[in-house]
């Protein structure tokens, strides 16, 4: 049985382990995925320079292509063969980190998730991201490195994943607090999308937490168990109760599933499609905007 490894690792951990040549149970994966407007290439930026021994996982390419929706979740068979290529087994640890230089983290932790909700438990996130790795003097490459691949048995969790039409009967039933972790702007409807074809707004009794609030922007860190639960408990999130998180569609949402997780609670749901497809298939009497105030 495969020890139990950390949620976060630091630079220095990583750098000691590429240092000593690595080996076959780790695997490092740059899993960058930017907002459109930002107007950054992540394989292009992952073949220029990346840390030594990472290879490039492409969120957008393993994803479901049949959904109307942009890098919803593969489905199980996909993501096996996907991750299995890039030399991830059943016994890998896998170490995943992103380029963000806004937070350290932004969308590593979709791929954290990804991993945990098709069953594997040995994944860590890069304390900080790629940033806090050039921050700290350690270098990166341009060489890919070459890796045999792997057998990975994907078994997904399917109880970790809120569908829409769970999400929307939640606004009667109120069975689960749903989080959201975009800008407060957003979620109040003052700020624009990034997405032309979406208004801003939230999913009625959902709670505005911007994931960065529970990052340590100064050094790109996440910030102490202790620091994230207050931070929930000054939101009114109750991390005893079943709760929910959302986003745009579906990546930093992630960043507050791992702060939960993080703070000891490790059933956090996410609604995959979050406000894209949310705005996109509820009556407007349900959406709220600022057209549209709701509670």
């Amino acid at each position: 049985m495969a020890s139990k490894v950390s949620t976060l690792v630091s630079t220095k951990w990583l750098f000691e382990q590429i240092s000593r040549g690595m080996n076959n149970n780790l695997q490092v994966l740059d899993s960058s995925w930017y907002l459109p407007k930002a107007k950054r290439d992540p394989l292009k930026e992952y073949k220029e320079r990346h840390i030594p021994g990472s290879l490039f996982y492409d969120i957008e390419e393993n994803s479901d292509n049949t959904s109307p929706y942009s890098h919803t979740l593969p489905s199980p068979d996909e993501f096996s063969k996907y991750i299995g290529k890039l030399g991830v087994g059943s016994d890998t640890h896998v170490v995943v980190y992103d380029g963000s230089e806004q937070a350290g983290f932004f969308s590593a932790p979709r791929l954290w998730f990804l991993l945990r909700v098709f069953g594997h438990q040995q994944v860590s996130v890069l304390n900080g991201g790629l940033q806090k790795w050039i921050s700290d003097g350690y270098e990166l490459t341009d060489k890919i490195p070459e890796v045999d691949e792997a057998q990975f048995q994907a078994k997904f969790h399917s109880e970790k994943v809120k569908s829409f039409e769970e999400m929307d009967a939640n606004i009667t039933e109120k069975k689960y607090q749903v989080m959201d972790a975009r800008s407060k702007g957003r979620f109040d409807g003052t700020a624009p999308e990034p997405r032309s074809d979406c208004k801003s707004g939230h999913i009625p009794n959902s709670i505005s937490l911007p994931f960065p609030s529970i990052i340590d922007m100064e050094n790109k860190c996440m910030r102490s168990p202790e620091e994230i639960q207050k931070i929930f408990d000054d939101s009114g999130i109750d991390l005893s109760k079943p709760l929910a998180a959302s986003c745009g569609a579906g990546i930093s949402a992630c960043v507050l599933i791992l702060g939960a997780h993080m703070a000891g609670k490790d059933d956090v749901y996410l609604f995959d499609g979050s406000w894209v497809e949310y705005y996109k298939r509820a009556k407007p009497e349900n959406i709220h905007t600022l057209d549209t105030p709701l509670g």
